[in-house]
Parts: structure tokens; C-alpha cells; sequence
């Protein structure tokens, strides 16, 4: 016996351990993970209702349609209505909603729905357009853009609706291909429609009401927003026929489900189209010869947040597609009247979101041509100002943007600016007598009618040269602040009066969550949570001396006065204080022993640097009162009752507010925070991350009141959002994990040793430090040194290599466990079949069964026909033959199920053969261990051959190599099982061939297990020498497993197809060359010893 065998007795503890801590890591993980996702979803979503009805648009006499989809047009209302007339009566602006994966047309009902509700009532209040929340970028022009704000909208929105059948278009490209032809046949239709609607009103002599329609606006929820990018680059598809496209949480950048090569080709395809469509067209001499394709169609993505399972931020960002001069990537929970985050269907129905998605959209319209506006950059400014907030350009962590520079004034017809002043008139006679406040915090408790003094220069010294203001009054009709210069120090001849600037303005509304409950009218038993905060920059306060806050008065309740609450809250502040790093140690050991922070005498915003982004371990942050200044404002105790004193400082102080800032999704606000657990959508330590390791928490507490803040990492939030972030990074990394085992196997062979066991060479990879560093290690720094080369920005080095190496462990245990099942089943499958074997003999030989007798002579001559003879002779070519016609003309998934039988087959034969021989081992005499002992000896001292393995070893040996091969298929086999389920969903609606890509790929892969299936006769050992080495199947597979790394760290698994059917080709290509060359040296077959 030539060399040591892989065998478990012989491994040793260690290499055990090893693979045991590893799948305990991810069975901890994996449960954390479940429980995480599982837990329900707290999303404060309202729910939408309505009254809906689905109008069929028919097709054209002589049209052919693409597919057999459907259009339909939403009606709002219960009344029973004549589906011609009103069709015939479109005039509004045109609006198409697409479904995601498995959605229906019916879900355009909410959005379209409150569209109805919204244009019926009138745009929101006046106060709603006063937040200074419209910007631009830097280098962008700052004059002023005209826009009427009147008091009813121009033009309604005509919603329609594609019916795709509930079609998983999010699992297959050719599906994808075929909605996107749909929806450019529905959008011509709808243009044709309302021009036939028009010629119809035109010849009963009707006036028209509004221009005719010349683009239709694109909504699309998940797979349909990508679908309406798609059928915006689509080649048939007319000249400026779409404009403005809305997405809801759809993936822009790659495929959710990044398994089916197609898909992932669709995608850069299409994004490839946009980048070239932002170009400017040149000749081949380089002249001008016409503007962008695309420069008219504006895109806005909106991302459902942290709480969207199956979209993340990262997939919806419009980075490197779309330019920010024509759209923007907006999160929901930095959305003005919105701040939620919610799951993935919920973005469809949930009210607060659908309302602004559909005031939005009307605000688009022209009033004076009824249709939406033809200038991109007023329709993106418009967007802008009804999504974006302030608060999400003004509070970008500890170190604020500068309002005042970045904000264009909004211009009425009349040419004063809207933002200006509040639209409320308040005279001074309306206040008491003033109050000079003489020290750096200010309190207002009550409604009082006062208007209060604070000095810049006296109160904004020694560093405290920031002023933050926080409240829950009303903005305007509410409280209201001025900035007023000093008297006789001013170069201007205008009275102070009318110097004064009021900033009142620029207060941005945050959310307050739920309101406290009241027994009565005055009698709350805590404060109401703060709606609104103003930040201002010693460059805003510049040329001022005061800062006055005027508060509106208030009549009494129920005859007695209000409860003295604290109703606003302003500090002059350093923003260096109140500042406290925790470190990423901290945060580790958190998540089994909280930190505490106590906060004494801090400021009004207290900031909070985590060393780990809350993108990647969620805390929860707990507050908890530790005291609130009540004696010293000497409360009787008899005022008190029986109120603890944690009840009496929530009706003291205003619930603290936290902000967390990502530069990838915005702000994320948590009111009401007492004990939340504070998750960032943010995709840090990958590959192409730029985001920063650090998450800044300001919080918003009240200084009166003292804290005991416990901070602790959440571990099944953790574990979630590592499951989310890097399942793709772990698919990818499985297969350069079986592909590590089948380079030990192949290297080992070379070495003239048994090819050991495959769970074997999974432990020896993961053994250190040489096989995991040059394994695992060195990738990193090559991709590392490649965004080097490529000028790419460089991730986050710590957190980059410590997730990728857990991802990588991870990896191990997944294939471990797959390893450990397949060949417990194998085994399991083969005792049962030897058992029956052996009984059915048994039974044949010693009762003679006339039936069993019967049975035998008709298999044997069943076997004997030419047709099977044939077959079984040539089982290689007929199962190659099956197997790449059906990845060919049907599926690829079903190919590779063909070729995983055949591995399974041969593992199953092998295994038997195995049990069988050990069997008749058993029964063997005692007195031939001796001989073959000596046997044994001389085999050692003879060369190594092939020839000289005994039967078992040469079985095991088969058993252990095409187990690798099995599992490697398996996992590609399994990358297109969802293809498979949207495949079969569309059985008997006409089926298109696969695409050549998918087929291709599958091709090699089929080649790759056939060409390879013995470890003597591996076409890739025939490979020549390269600098005076020979080339080894063991490199081969080095290489391939180093491409599948890579292929998971790009977060894109569907590219390891590359590497394995690269190996397929080339075994076939080498195959091609022997056979021409008529070398035999491939066709010899090892002896096998049947004992």
C-alpha cells in the first residue's frame, strides 16, 4: 500500500476541532440569523384603503403583443361605471405601474388611490413647503428657480398597470428580457390610447382639456423599477416616450438573487446602456453631433431602509448609473412626513409613503400645459424638495453641511422667496414683556407669549459657538426665531427692524412618534416627544449680536394653567463636548455585558462614535433617567403624590431623539428612545464599500435631565444583517472552498497517495498557517493591491479582512455540513441496497422462488438486447448527450440534475462495492492476516503503481474523488433552482429556448464532470511543463477556487460559473488534441483486483 490514507481514525483531534468549531460558529450565526428575521417587524405603517376597479385596455385589431400580458387602467370609486366612456374621456397625465418579482397589477390600488384622494384635495399645507429642504450639488448654478405654488393641483394622474401573471422575474433573465419588451409595447399603447381618446373628443366636438400626452410616467415596485430603467434604453422604444422614472425598493446596481449568470448579464448590460446614454454623442472624429440619449429622463430611487429583507440599500443605489445632475437614491426613513422603515411589500401600501409618492407626482405637472414639466432640471428640483428633507443635508453626523450655501431660494411668481419668513404675521404688541436670558440654556415651559434675548457674544463664548434648538411647538403658528444685528454697527441705512433676519424656516420637522396619552385636557402624565430642531453655524449667525425665540400665547385649560413642561429646549454648545468613542472592543464585549455611560451635565446634542458601523452590529442603546433637576426648581412634595420619580422627569423632560447618519441610505431617525435598537442601512467591510467604519449617534436629550445610557450589541440583529450583507460573499466563497479540497485531492494523486476523503481536504485547507493564509490570506491583499492598481477606492482594512475571513469560515462549515449529509445519504442508500442484495440471494438460494427466478431471467435477457448492450457500453456519451440537450433546448438546471445522477450513481457503486468487500473481509480466516501482512510488506518495497492497489482502495479512491465532483456540481446545480421554479411556474405558456449564456456555462460544467470523472484519467493532467514545472490539475484548480474568491468578494457568484466551465472547455479542448495526436494513454483504465 502505497503512502497513508485519509481516513477519519487517522486524523487526529485537531483537524476535528477545526471543522467542529467552525460549524458551530455558523450554527450560532445561522440560528441568530433566524430568530433575527423572523422577529416581527414594528414598522409604523398605516395601512391604505380604497374603493378599486380594473379597466382592461384592449389590443388593437391586427397588434400582436408581446407575451400574453395584460394592461389595465385604475378607477377609484364604488359607482359602477361604463368602461368605454371613461376610457374615452382620458386627459390626465399618464402613470404605469410595473410589479416586482411574483407581484400583481393589483397593487397599484394604494398609491393609486391616495393620487385620486391628493388631487381632490389639494396640495399639503403651506408650512410643508417652507422647510428648506430643496438643494443642490456643488459646482451646480444657485439662482432661483420659479415655481407656483397654488392651491390646487392642474392635472390628475391616469394610472395604469401591467399584468405580468405573478411572474419571478427577480430568478430569471429571459423572463426579465420578456417583461421589459411588454412594457414598451404598454407604454406605445397608452400614448396611442390617448390620442385615440383625444381624435374622439375632437370629432363629438368636446374642448380638450389638457395638451395631448406625450411621455408616460414609470413607477416600479422591486424587479419593475429595474424593468423600467430597462425599457428606457429598450432600441424600439419612442423618442422621449419615457421621462421620469420612480423605483420602490428595486435593485439597480446587481440582482438580488446574483445566482443565474443571464440575470447578472442583463443587469451590466442594461447599466451599461445608462452610463452611455449620460454621453454626449460624437462622431468618429470626435465632433458634437447631439446631446445624451438619456439627457431628458430623471430617475429616483426610493429604498425601503434596514427593514427590507430581500432589497438592500447598496443594490438600490444609483451610483456610476445615473448622474446626480438627473437623480438620486432617497431611503424612506429620511423621507419627509415619512421616517419609517419598512419591509419589502410593505412600501406599496404603507400610507405615509404613498401619500408623498403621490403629492409628488402631481407636483410635476405644468399648470400651464397639464402635463408634467419638460425641464429635467425643474422636475428633479421638484422632486427633491417633496422627498428630500433638510434634516438629512443639515445634520451629516457631528460636522453639519451648510444650509445656507446649498439651498436655492424657491421663487413665487411674485419674486419674494417662500422660505424667507414665516406666511404668519405677528405683532409686538401680541407679547408679554421680555425675558434676557443670561445663561447658555434656554427653556421654555409653557405657551407663555414671551419672546426671549440671548446674547451671540456672551452666551456663544468660550467655544460654544453652535446653537441647537429643539421643540414641539408648531413652527410659525407656534414659536418663532430671529437673528437681530447690533444697533449702530451696521454699514446698511436700513432701520435694525428691518434688518432682522428670521430663521424660523429653516426648522426642520422631525418625527415625533406616538403622542402621550391625556385623562383630560391638560392633565398629560409625560411630555410630548420633540417634532422639530434647528441647527445653526457660527457662519449663519455671523453679523449678528441677538437671538431672540418668541413663543405664541395660549389660553388656560379646564380654568387652571398647563402643566410646566419643557415644550422647546435651546443650548449654545461646543460640539466637542458631550463626545464619547466607543471603542470596537466595547462593542464586542457589549453584546455580553452591556456598556453604561452616565450622562451628567451634558449638552442639548450628545454625540455618540461607534468604532464599528451600526450597518454591521446593530446596538441597542437603552436610556434610562437617572435624575431631572426637580428639587432644585423647588417642587413642593406635596405636588408630587404619588408619582415615582421616573414618571415625574418624563413629564420634566422631552423624550430623547436619536440621529444616525449613513452616507449610503441618509438619515435614520429614532424618536421616542428609551430602548431602541439602532440599525443603519449601510453595507460596510465589502469589497466596493466606501463607507467609513464609523457611525456617528447624535442624540437629542434634554440637559435639565441626567442619563444612564446601556449600549449593547444585538445579536440576532447582527447576525441578520450579516446574513444579508454577505450571503452572497459566503455562496461565492463555497465554491473556491470545493474547489481548495479537489486541488488537495488532485495533488495528492500526483503525489502517488490515495486521494483522500473529501471532508479531509476541506480540514487540511483550513489548517494554519500555510494553506489557510495562502488559501484565504492572499486573495485579500490581492484584491486589495487590485483596487490599488485600478485607482478604486480601498475598503475599510480591518473590518474587510475580518468579515471576509469569516465569511470564509462560514464558507468551510456550509460545505462541511453538505459533505457530512451527502455522505451519510450515500452511505445509507448503499447499507440499505447491499442489505437487500444480500437478502434477496439469500432468499433465491435457499426457498428457490419461481418468482425471483422469473424476475432474474427476464432482466437478464432485458440486458441482452443490442439497444441496452449499447448503452450500458457507451453510458458516458449517452448521458452527456441528454444532459447538454436538455441545458440546451430546455433548462440548464435539469442538465446538471442529469449529470449530478450520474456522480451520484458512481459514489453509490463504489460505496456498495466498499461494503460488499467488506463483508466478505469478515468471513475470511483468521490465518490469511498473516499473509497478507507479507503481501503487504512487498508492496511497500515495490515501485508505486496503479495496478498494485487492492479492489477497496481503489473504489475508495473513485468514491472519494467523484464525491468532490458531486458536491461541487451540486452547488452549481442548486444556483439555478429558483431559475427552475419561475421555469416551471410557465409550463404551457409557451417556453423560449434558454439564453445562450446560461447554456454555455452549463455546457462546460456538464464537460468538466464528464472529462474528469476517474482520477487516472483526468484530461487536465495533461498538461505542458511552464518554466521548467509541470503544470498539474492541482494548479488548475488553485486558480479556479482564487476566481470563485474573487467572484464572492465582487458580491457577484454567479461569475464562478466562469471558472468551472473554463476547466470544462479546457479538458474538452486537451481531450480534442489527444485524440488527433491518437495518444492511448488516456484510454487505459486501472486494473482492479476483485478478490
Amino acid at each position: 500500500m502505497r503512502g497513508v490514507r485519509f481516513v477519519m481514525s487517522g486524523q487526529g483531534v485537531r483537524p476535528r476541532l477545526r471543522i467542529v468549531a467552525v460549524v458551530i460558529l455558523a450554527a450560532w450565526i445561522g440560528l441568530a440569523a433566524l430568530f433575527g428575521l423572523l422577529k416581527p417587524i414594528k414598522n409604523g405603517c398605516t395601512m391604505t384603503y380604497m374603493y378599486p376597479t380594473y379597466i382592461p385596455i384592449s389590443v388593437p385589431d391586427g397588434a400582436t403583443p408581446p407575451g400574453r400580458y395584460g394592461l389595465y387602467l385604475y378607477h377609484e370609486g364604488w359607482r359602477k361605471i361604463d368602461f368605454k366612456e371613461h376610457i374615452s374621456k382620458l386627459s390626465g397625465v399618464p402613470v404605469l405601474f410595473i410589479p416586482g418579482n411574483a407581484g400583481s397589477y393589483k397593487q397599484v390600488r394604494s398609491v393609486a388611490a391616495e393620487s385620486d384622494r391628493a388631487y381632490l384635495g389639494g396640495p399639503f399645507e403651506r408650512t410643508f413647503y417652507q422647510e428648506a429642504s430643496l438643494f443642490r450639488g456643488e459646482g451646480e448654478d444657485t439662482e432661483s428657480v420659479e415655481y407656483d405654488l397654488s392651491s390646487q393641483y392642474s392635472n390628475r394622474l391616469d394610472w395604469f398597470a401591467v399584468d405580468l401573471e405573478g411572474e419571478h422575474s427577480a430568478m430569471d433573465g429571459r423572463i426579465l428580457e420578456e417583461h421589459t419588451e411588454y412594457v414598451v409595447y404598454a407604454i406605445h399603447r397608452i400614448l396611442d390610447q390617448y390620442k385615440e381618446s383625444h381624435d374622439t373628443r375632437e370629432r363629438e366636438g368636446a374642448a380638450a382639456s389638457s395638451n395631448l400626452s406625450r411621455n408616460v410616467i414609470l413607477v416600479g415596485h422591486s424587479m419593475g423599477g429595474f424593468v423600467a430603467r430597462a425599457a428606457a434604453v429598450h432600441p424600439r422604444l419612442r423618442k422621449s416616450a419615457v421621462q421620469t422614472i420612480l423605483t420602490l425598493s428595486s435593485p439597480h446596481q446587481s440582482p438580488p438573487l446574483a445566482l443565474q449568470p443571464s440575470l447578472g448579464h442583463y443587469f451590466a448590460r442594461v447599466n451599461q446602456e445608462w452610463k452611455k446614454g449620460y454621453e454626449v454623442q460624437k462622431s468618429p472624429g470626435g465632433s458634437y453631433v447631439s446631446d445624451p440619449l438619456l439627457s431628458g429622463v430623471v430617475v429616483v430611487s426610493i429604498a425601503g431602509g434596514y427593514n427590507d429583507y430581500q432589497v438592500r440599500s447598496k443594490l438600490e443605489s444609483l451610483d456610476g448609473i445615473v448622474p446626480a445632475s438627473h437623480g438620486f437614491m432617497i431611503s424612506s426613513t429620511s423621507m419627509k412626513n415619512v421616517w419609517l422603515s419598512m419591509e419589502h411589500q410593505a412600501i406599496l401600501w404603507c400610507n405615509q409613503l404613498v401619500v408623498q409618492v403621490s403629492h409628488t407626482l402631481l407636483s410635476l405637472v405644468d399648470s400651464k400645459t397639464g402635463q408634467p414639466f419638460s425641464d429635467t432640471q425643474k422636475r428633479l428640483w421638484i422632486l427633491t424638495r417633496m422627498l428630500q428633507s433638510a434634516l438629512s443635508q443639515s445634520f451629516n453626523g457631528v460636522t453639519p453641511m451648510k444650509i445656507s450655501n446649498e439651498l436655492p431660494m424657491l421663487a413665487s411668481k411674485g419674486g419674494e422667496s417662500q422660505i424667507s419668513s414665516c406666511p404668519l404675521d405677528w405683532r409686538d404688541d401680541a407679547l408679554d414683556r421680555d425675558l434676557y436670558i443670561q445663561t447658555s440654556t434656554v427653556t421654555i415651559l409653557a405657551m407663555d407669549g414671551r419672546r426671549r434675548w440671548l446674547d451671540i457674544e456672551l452666551l456663544g463664548s468660550n467655544g460654544k459657538n453652535h446653537f441647537i434648538f429643539v421643540t414641539n411647538l408648531a413652527p410659525c403658528s407656534g414659536v418663532r426665531l430671529h437673528l437681530w444685528p447690533e444697533k449702530d454697527k451696521s454699514n446698511s441705512d436700513l432701520p435694525v427692524c428691518e434688518r432682522v433676519l428670521e430663521v424660523t424656516s429653516k426648522m426642520v420637522n422631525i418625527p415625533a412618534g406616538p403622542a402621550p396619552k391625556q385623562s383630560e385636557p391638560g392633565s398629560q402624565t409625560e411630555q410630548a416627544p420633540p417634532t422639530a430642531v434647528l441647527k445653526l453655524e457660527p457662519e449663519d449667525m455671523h453679523g449678528f449680536r441677538f437671538l431672540t425665540i418668541s413663543v405664541a400665547p395660549r389660553e388656560a385649560v379646564s380654568g387652571r394653567p398647563p402643566v410646566a413642561v419643557s415644550m422647546a429646549v435651546g443650548q449654545f454648545f461646543n460640539p466637542k463636548e458631550g463626545a464619547m468613542e466607543v471603542s470596537s472592543q466595547s462593542m464586542l464585549l457589549s453584546a455580553y455585558w452591556a456598556k453604561e455611560i452616565f450622562m451628567e451635565d451634558h449638552p442639548l446634542a450628545y454625540n455618540l462614535s461607534f468604532a464599528i458601523s451600526l450597518g454591521l452590529l446593530p446596538i441597542t442603546l437603552s436610556l434610562k433617567t437617572a435624575g431631572c433637576g426637580i428639587k432644585t426648581f423647588g417642587l413642593p412634595d406635596g405636588e408630587t403624590g404619588d408619582l415615582d420619580k421616573d414618571k415625574l422627569c418624563k413629564l420634566r423632560c422631552f423624550p430623547p431623539v436619536a440621529l444616525a447618519w449613513d452616507s449610503a441610505s441618509g438619515l435614520h431617525v429614532f424618536p421616542n428612545l428609551y430602548s431602541e435598537t439602532i440599525v443603519i442601512d449601510s453595507s460596510p467591510a465589502l469589497w466596493s464599500s466606501q463607507s467609513s467604519e464609523k457611525t456617528t449617534v447624535m442624540l437629542l436629550v434634554d440637559p435639565h435631565c441626567s442619563y444612564t445610557a446601556s449600549v449593547h450589541v444585538s445579536a440576532p440583529a447582527m447576525s441578520s444583517r450579516f446574513v444579508l450583507l454577505y450571503g452572497p460573499q459566503i455562496v461565492g466563497f463555497s465554491f473556491a472552498v470545493i474547489l481548495y479540497a479537489l486541488m488537495r485531492q488532485t495533488n495528492q494523486w500526483d503525489q502517488n497517495l490515495s486521494v483522500p476523503p473529501l471532508l479531509s481536504a476541506v480540514e487540511y485547507n483550513l489548517e494554519m498557517p500555510t494553506p489557510f493564509l495562502i488559501l484565504a490570506a492572499i486573495p485579500l491583499l490581492s484584491s486589495l493591491f487590485y483596487s490599488f492598481l485600478m485607482a478604486q477606492p480601498i475598503p475599510p482594512l480591518t473590518s474587510f479582512t475580518m468579515v471576509s475571513l469569516i465569511c470564509y469560515l462560514l464558507a468551510n462549515a456550509f460545505i462541511s455540513v453538505l459533505i457530512i449529509v451527502s455522505k451519510f445519504v450515500l452511505q445509507a442508500l448503499a447499507l440499505v441496497h447491499t442489505t437487500l442484495k444480500s437478502r434477496c440471494q439469500a432468499l433465491e438460494i435457499n426457498y428457490s422462488f419461481a418468482f425471483l427466478r422469473w424476475f432474474s431471467v427476464l432482466a437478464s435477457s432485458f440486458v441482452c438486447l443490442k439497444a441496452i448492450r449499447i448503452l450500458k457500453l457507451n453510458t458516458t456519451i449517452v448521458m452527456t448527450l441528454v444532459a447538454v440537450t436538455l441545458v440546451t433546448f430546455v433548462h440548464p438546471a435539469l442538465g446538471l440534475f442529469v449529470l449530478l445522477a450520474s456522480h451520484a450513481l458512481c459514489c453509490h457503486n463504489s460505496m456498495c462495492c466498499i461494503m460488499m468487500a467488506s463483508k466478505r473481509k469478515e468471513s475470511v480466516d483468521q490465518k490469511n492476516e498473516a499473509e497478507r501482512s507479507k503481501t503487504r510488506s512487498r508492496q511497500e518495497s515495490l515501485s508505486v503503481d496503479l495496478s498494485e492497489k487492492s479492489f477497496v482502495e481503489t473504489q475508495a479512491d473513485i468514491f472519494n474523488h467523484r464525491h468532490g465532483l458531486l458536491i461541487l456540481h451540486l452547488l452549481a446545480a442548486l444556483m439555478f433552482v429558483p431559475s427552475l421554479a419561475a421555469w416551471f411556474q410557465r409550463i404551457g405558456t409557451g417556453q423560449s429556448f434558454p439564453w445562450f449564456a446560461d447554456s454555455a456555462l452549463c455546457v462546460g460544467v456538464i464537460f468538466h464532470g464528464v472529462l474528469n470523472s476517474r482520477p487516472e484519467s483526468s484530461i487536465l493532467r495533461s498538461f505542458p511543463s511552464l518554466l521548467g514545472h509541470q503544470l498539474g490539475p492541482h494548479h488548475v484548480y488553485f486558480l479556479a477556487g482564487y476566481c470563485c474568491f474573487f467572484s464572492g468578494l465582487d458580491l457577484a457568484p454567479y461569475k464562478v460559473f466562469y471558472a468551472i466551465a473554463a476547466l470544462g472547455y479546457i479538458s474538452l479542448a486537451r481531450k480534442i488534441s489527444q485524440v488527433n495526436k491518437n495518444d492511448l494513454r488516456f484510454r487505459t483504465k486501472s486494473t482492479i483486483h476483485r478478490n
